[in-house]
């Protein structure tokens, strides 16, 4: 567990934040940010179906498992966890 909290503590803020399971969802924003594209592409990629959102109300939020599920469709074979 220590050794877990170690890595943890020296992951950069991105890798912490993306991996963080107290969140279920992101914001456009937080996505954006952790994908590297501006927000504008963020909600253009949103509006396409390219990057999975869920609405509440007039919020549009991406939830945590579909991003991740889909940046590990996008990963070259060899990257993908085992």
């Amino acid at each position: 567990m220590q050794d877990h909290d170690a890595r943890k503590a020296g992951a950069s803020p991105r890798t912490r934040f993306l991996h963080s399971e107290d969140r279920l969802t992101w914001t456009i924003t937080e996505a954006a940010q952790l994908l590297g594209v501006s927000r504008a592409t963020a909600y253009e990629a949103a509006h396409r179906g390219e990057l999975p959102v869920r609405l509440i109300g007039r919020r549009m939020l991406v939830p945590r498992v579909a991003l991740l599920r889909l940046l590990e469709q996008d990963a070259p074979l060899d990257s993908r966890p085992a």
